[in-house]
């Protein structure tokens, strides 16, 4: 009786705490999906509901303040962008000028945000008055940013950058409309964007090299390694994976391009084939053309060419072993 006894103790004991033990491993998988919940909703509010609702417009042509109900006119939208001469080639432009801003501007920031971290991480004299210029362009309202490199480019005397160059050239130069001319209108923005722009990239390559151990740079003065193999052999392989990030949401970014067009062509005469984006596009087409059905149809399109991207970026990286 009493071994009986002490058996159903045991069991008595041991189901509970199973049934506690169950409970809390199921406890902990939720506990993952309940934590990232409210970052699921975010992106299915701002992202996903955004996107769905553009590829059900680009269906239908839908005309903003207009009496006349949306009609479906299925694929019409998307054929028009290909087929329409006049269509096609603005968005064919317009991709055009967002590919040339991207090329231009990854490999330049990146390369430029590499090298001022690896300044403002070195202990100089001043460098605090140094680092506070570079992050000042970074808080700069994106509004005053345009409003300040629309005078540096004014054209004639008026412009900084003409009376610069006016200056030093001994009154020979007598000045360029830098955004008005096609040759030089796309560049400019380029110039204005890295400057506005690369400290965002900075602050996220120093905060990687700071994270590098210094054990591996005594070990390479050890080796009478100097400091450009030191760079080489151990600065770069060990910020590899963020320079990769800092690339990709460059390229990003790059394709997003728009406050700095818009500001700057609303503040003046800039030429409009040589520095319309995709984006801009979008919004005159959808806005100032009352044609949402076909800005949507650009937009479906636009997010298909830049997931496409991405995904090739993500491969060609995995390919080579980062991250």
């Amino acid at each position: 009786m009493t071994t009986q006894t002490r058996t159903h103790q045991i069991q008595a004991t041991t189901v509970p705490a199973r049934r506690r033990s169950a409970a809390g491993l199921s406890g902990h998988r939720l506990a993952g999906p309940l934590f990232a919940s409210p970052a699921l909703l975010g992106l299915a509010i701002f992202l996903v509901a955004p996107f769905v609702l553009a590829l059900v417009l680009s269906f239908y042509r839908v005309q903003l303040n207009s009496p006349r109900p949306a009609r479906f006119v299925g694929f019409e939208q998307y054929t028009r962008l290909f087929t329409d001469p006049d269509l096609a080639a603005a968005f064919g432009q317009a991709l055009l000028n967002n590919f040339t801003f991207a090329l231009i501007v990854v490999p330049v920031q990146t390369v430029l945000a590499l090298a001022l971290a690896v300044l403002v991480n070195r202990k100089l004299r001043g460098m605090v008055i140094f680092r506070t210029f570079i992050f000042m362009p970074l808080v700069f309202p994106l509004a005053l940013t345009a409003v300040i490199w629309r005078l540096i480019y004014s054209r004639g005397d008026q412009g900084l950058l003409n009376a610069i160059l006016g200056l030093f050239s001994g009154g020979s130069y007598t000045g360029h409309d830098w955004l008005g001319d096609p040759s030089t209108a796309l560049g400019s923005i380029i110039v204005m964007s890295i400057w506005q722009s690369v400290s965002f990239q900075m602050i996220i390559v120093l905060a990687a090299l700071q994270s590098v151990p210094t054990e591996l740079y005594e070990a390479a003065s050890l080796d009478r390694a100097n400091k450009w193999a030191q760079f080489l052999n151990v600065t770069v392989p060990g910020i590899r994976n963020t320079l990769i990030f800092v690339a990709l949401i460059t390229t990003i970014f790059s394709f997003r391009l728009f406050d700095q067009v818009y500001l700057l062509s609303r503040s003046g005469s800039v030429d409009r084939a040589s520095t319309e984006t995709v984006m801009t596009q979008i919004i005159n087409t959808g806005f100032d053309n009352n044609n949402v059905g076909q800005a949507a149809a650009m937009t479906v399109i636009f997010m298909l060419i830049i997931t496409v991207i991405a995904i090739i970026q993500r491969a060609a990286v995995r390919q080579r072993g980062g991250v």
